[in-house]
């Protein structure tokens, strides 16, 4: 599929989510789940598969319909906008520069809960970049 198709694709998507009705989901900061987060411009991370899906991990949550998350990746990345986690035996890097406001209508499934001095490390150096 070309990109002008996934973008098509995308956005079919991001319609039936958008009018969907409210899911009542619980979520919490340090919470790592799979979000719709489509199809990007540029460096931006797209999702994958057919609901255009990543990992991220919740930073900040204003309400029940609004927070902020960074995305995961599985690729092995180095750098000071990068942090790495493990979980049983699987390696993960945080895309540190890609902090963004989502709504919550974009989660789907929860996967685990990131530790608390791992989510200290990584709010710390968010607050370096500011």
């Amino acid at each position: 599929m070309d990109y002008l198709e996934l973008f098509i694709e995308w956005t079919k998507l991001k319609i039936r989510i958008h009018i969907s009705p409210e899911k009542e989901l619980f979520f919490h900061e340090r919470e790592i789940w799979w979000a719709s987060l489509g199809v990007n411009i540029g460096f931006e991370q797209d999702g994958k598969n057919e609901t255009f899906e990543r990992p991220i991990l919740v930073v900040k949550k204003f309400n029940r319909h609004v927070l902020w998350v960074l995305p995961l990746t599985s690729k092995e990345r180095i750098g000071k906008y990068y942090y790495q986690i493990e979980y049983q035996g699987e390696k993960s890097t945080v895309i540190l520069s890609q902090l963004r406001l989502i709504s919550s209508k974009r989660l789907i499934r929860k996967i685990r809960k990131l530790s608390s001095s791992e989510f200290k490390e990584i709010k710390d150096i968010l607050k370096s970049f500011l």
